[in-house]
């Protein structure tokens, strides 16, 4: 613990913690099988698992002496019938899991903890304790930034004094259902379903019209629908579909050409059909870059030309497969008839003849950072839904307002305003189904979520949705968020105290209360723009309880200028060449954060404690993060890597979010610090311990058995990293200019990428190679991917003297990809060997007719092509001319590739092809290349954890 905190009372967060079993649990209740029901409540983003904030709120507040079997206990983890030994038995249960019998909790032998809540005698128990450490008081708890809720909830389960706090309107409300009514008001289950059927009645009256049955009694489920334009060279029709797989393996849509220029549709579930002979269903009118061709005459209408038809409301809705549901209640596809079409354009007439439906939502949307939509023409929030679309979330709003008087006339207020609150969550969550963004996932037949990522996309074919009935309809999606909040309720100790509730900027947030406990999951930086997200919702909740919660629907949308985030988009107006709007914006969030954190600190008691959780890669956002703990007066006493996050797929890595959380504490003095008139130290001085405690806790890392990608490995150095560095705060280098955190940070990542070279690459010195494809081998081993984060391949290069800007075009060892890094192989540097040197590309930099190359990486990717092009003789031949069997650099750079690609990657396949046969005696290598190929069915990396 640090010197400025030896007066301090030690806490359980501030010792040993069983990481390794909150983190199996933690992924556990990632599977969307079994989530918990907060989860199905409402949408809403990057909600920490149960386990993991469990853990942080208990060890933020028990003292240190608190064993992990009893910790571990408190939190529902593990077999009540064992009093020890519980870290132990879930990891052997998770080593076990593949060879299971029955259910995962048949498995396990307990059930999922968030179905668990502390037995009265459990929680007796632990509130003796807690009043011990802290003077006789139960610790009060609050969470700043509270979004979807999980924190303060768990904490009011332990029947703890809890505060929440939340910007924005939309999970303001999920917090009010969570936290107020759900202790309060209690079950509600069967006024709930006499209101919910009495406003779908309501509601279906004005919209079976728009949703007919077809002559053999199939009524439709989802319209699966695009757009049609106008071709400007011929006039014909061009439906802007991009394939034309409706479910992969059961049913594709054919176009057919017609004479006038318009365009019909088959629909086929026998995929064997005659008629399917030679067609391509990947082949649509319009691809990925926006291009349409005409199925006319031929002609290209470029993307922007599209788009300006969009700004210009030049286009028509084009549905051209229907979901259906018959009267056996099998669901099936068919293609569109003309009964569909009359209802559509039965939807369009209504919406331009009812002055309310044609001016509804007609509120200016902002275009932000998350924004890809805006530049077809969806500007103002109606835009977001189709004619159709917008008349059915506008029947069920209007049958929840002509009910609304009743529910307040004969239910107590706090009763109605749960019930208006719970009802409303229901007709939300249809939106994020409902809408023109909500596209079709192929794969499955089914519609996806407007939110399946965090931005919002205009997508060329979306899902036209049936409330009345089938997959998405009214009733299914009320009856889950009824039984989510049922569920809730039932999760809570009879008589538990509802959490205090407030709506505000989390810097001017004042609590009314003395705060023990802030545990904090701060927004991330740029990687969620969670009130431009918001805004798809937030219209319609204004329209349903503006007058219920005028606290938090006053205004036109939801609070851009407050917003804890890094959003370059605000900027734009008042950027510069010397001040982008990406720098302001990291200032203003830097700035926004510090302002946070201080009145945070100036809300908690003496001796009081605040839990960041933090997920995120990038470096810009650890460094902001620690000038604002520092900057705030905390002293950082603790660092915990915790896994809870489903490991991602290789192909998904470049998001900014990392697969494990730290849980970083920092402890307000009874004395504070005066960085003002505190000695400088000199970087000189911290470097070493710097990087010697990123050193020590990756070699922890690595000896602790917990799960982490390589990137986590790196991310997690960091805690320690930083408390060495905020205990010698202020820095300063020889210049006596301020060393910021991120320096450090710079040297904890070179450092553990040392210590993963080290234990990854048996031991390999990567210094014999050249700059260029260490970096290369690096990228591979830290990211496991091709795709990253450009930060995180900017700071690698630097850790090793690389400016990846400048090797970029000379060397077409990466290129960006939205944004982020996307490592080329050998396929995209090489030129064609088979082609006349004079008809060979230009552009790639690796000729393979040279007898020498700059770059080891530059003659491994040679000898990759040659083999791919000219076989295994020629390749002999090749290599011997260029005497790679003595170029020690060239079998260093094999063998590291073997080592860090991916199984299922190309390179891999042609680097193991190298080293092993005829071409291995060519090359008289040292090593084994099997050793590094045990799985031939292996497609990724493996994870430390198998290490």
């Amino acid at each position: 613990m640090s010197e400025h905190n030896d007066d301090l009372k030690p806490l359980a967060i501030e010792g040993q913690l069983p990481l390794k079993a909150v983190g199996i649990e933690n992924l556990k209740e990632g599977n969307p099988k079994h989530m918990p029901p907060h989860r199905y409540l409402h949408p809403w983003f990057a909600r920490r698992p149960t386990p993991a904030s469990r853990l942080a709120i208990l060890a933020s507040v028990l003292p240190q002496d608190v064993s992990s079997d009893e910790l571990l206990q408190w939190m529902q983890i593990g077999p009540k019938e064992l009093d020890s030994g519980l870290s132990e038995y879930v990891e052997r249960k998770k080593a076990t899991e593949s060879e299971r019998n029955g259910t995962l909790g048949e498995h396990y032998g307990y059930p999922r903890p968030f179905t668990q809540s502390p037995s009265p005698s459990e929680t007796k128990e632990l509130h003796s304790l807690l009043r011990n450490q802290w003077d006789g008081e139960l610790p009060a708890i609050l969470d700043p930034t509270a979004g979807g809720g999980v924190i303060p909830f768990e904490s009011i389960r332990y029947e703890l004094p809890t505060s929440a706090n939340e910007l924005n309107p939309v999970p303001s409300l999920i917090l009010k259902v969570l936290l107020q009514y759900a202790p309060t008001a209690g079950s509600l289950g069967s006024d709930l379903d006499y209101w919910a059927d009495k406003i779908h009645d309501r509601a279906r009256n004005n919209l079976e019209e728009l949703y007919p049955e077809s002559e053999s009694g199939q009524s439709p489920d989802i319209y699966v629908t695009s757009y049609r334009v106008e071709c400007p060279q011929c006039g014909g029709d061009i439906p802007l579909i991009p394939k034309w797989t409706i479910k992969s393996g059961s049913a594709v849509v054919k176009p057919k050409i017609e004479d006038d220029r318009t365009v019909s549709y088959r629909c086929y579930t026998d995929l064997n059909h005659p008629d399917l002979d030679d067609f391509e269903p990947n082949d649509g009118f319009v691809d990925r870059g926006g291009e349409a061709d005409c199925p006319h005459c031929n002609v290209v209408t470029e993307g922007d030309t599209i788009r300006e038809k969009f700004k210009n409301n030049d286009f028509e809705y084009e549905i051209y497969c229907v979901r259906y549901i018959d009267s056996n209640g099998k669901s099936g596809f068919r293609a569109p008839n003309q009964t569909d079409r009359e209802a559509l354009e039965l939807a369009k007439e209504r919406v331009e003849n009812d002055y309310e439906l044609s001016t509804i939502l007609s509120v200016e949307r902002f275009e932000g950072y998350a924004d890809r939509a805006v530049p077809y023409g969806v500007t103002e929030l109606r835009d977001l839904f189709s004619p159709r679309q917008l008349i059915s979330h506008y029947e069920y709003l209007q049958a929840f307002n002509h009910y609304k008087p009743e529910i307040l006339r004969e239910h107590e207020e706090n009763e109605a305003e749960a019930i208006l609150s719970v009802l409303s969550l229901a007709c939300s969550k249809f939106i994020d189904r409902n809408a023109r963004l909500a596209d079709w996932d192929t794969s499955k037949g089914y519609p996806n979520p407007v939110f399946k990522g965090n931005i919002l996309v205009f997508t060329r074919v979306f899902c036209d949705n049936n409330p009345l009935l089938g997959t998405m309809d009214f009733n299914s999606l009320y009856e889950k968020v009824r039984d989510s909040y049922e569920e809730l309720v039932s999760y809570l100790p009879e008589g538990s105290q509802p959490a205090t509730i407030t709506n505000e900027d989390a810097a001017d947030l004042t609590t009314g209360r003395e705060i023990q406990a802030a545990v904090v999951d701060p927004p991330y930086y740029s990687s969620i723009m969670y009130s431009e997200l918001a805004d798809v919702f937030y219209g319609w909740l204004k329209k349903y309880l503006g007058d219920v919660h005028p606290e938090l629907f006053s205004d036109g949308l939801t609070d851009k200028e407050n917003e804890a985030v890094a959003n370059p988009e605000r900027f734009d107006s008042v950027s510069s060449s010397s001040n982008s709007k990406k720098e302001l914006a990291n200032e203003f969030y830097e700035n926004k954060m510090s302002e946070i954190f201080s009145n945070i600190y100036n809300q908690l008691s003496s001796g009081g404690v605040m839990t960041v959780m933090f997920t995120h890669k990038e470096t810009d956002a650890w460094d902001t993060l620690a000038k604002s703990l520092i900057n705030s007066g905390f002293v950082i006493t603790s660092t915990h890597p915790i896994t809870s996050e489903m490991p991602q797929r290789a192909n998904m890595r470049s998001s900014a979010s990392a697969d494990s959380t730290l849980l970083l504490t920092g402890r307000k003095p009874h004395e504070e610090r005066d960085t003002e008139n505190a000695i400088p130290t000199l970087w000189s001085d911290v470097e070493a311990d710097t990087r010697n405690a990123a050193k020590e806790a990756a070699r922890d890392l690595l000896e602790s058995g917990i799960s982490l990608t390589k990137t986590d490995v790196i991310i997690s150095a960091f805690g320690p990293t930083l408390r060495v560095f905020a205990d010698a705060y202020p820095v300063v280098d020889d210049q006596d200019e301020e060393v910021p955190p991120r320096k450090a940070l710079e040297t904890a990542r070179e450092a553990v990428t040392q210590i993963l070279v080290d234990e990854y690459l048996e031991g390999m010195d990567v210094d014999i190679l050249d700059d260029v494809t260490e970096w290369y081998i690096l990228c591979w081993l830290v990211h496991e991917a091709e795709t990253f984060s450009y930060d995180d391949g900017r700071q690698l290069g630097l850790g090793i003297g690389v400016d990846i800007d400048e090797i970029k075009r000379s060397t077409k060892t990466w290129r960006k990809s939205r944004g982020d890094i996307s490592l080329r192989g050998h396929d995209g540097r090489v030129q064609n060997i088979n082609e006349k040197p004079e008809d060979r590309s230009s552009r790639l930099p690796v000729d393979p007719d040279d007898l020498s190359f700059p770059r080891s990486l530059d003659a491994v990717h040679a000898a990759m092509h040659v083999y791919a092009k000219r076989g295994e003789t020629e390749t002999i031949e090749w290599l011997r001319e260029r005497n790679f069997d003595s170029d020690s650099q060239f079998k260093a750079t094999l063998k590291a590739l073997l080592q860090v690609l991916p199984h299922n990657h190309e390179d891999w396949e042609f680097a193991r092809d190298l080293a092993v046969g005829r071409t291995s005696d060519a090359l008289d290598l040292d090593f084994n290349p099997n050793v590094f190929a045990e799985d031939g069915n292996e497609t990724t990396q493996s994870t430390l954890g198998e290490h």
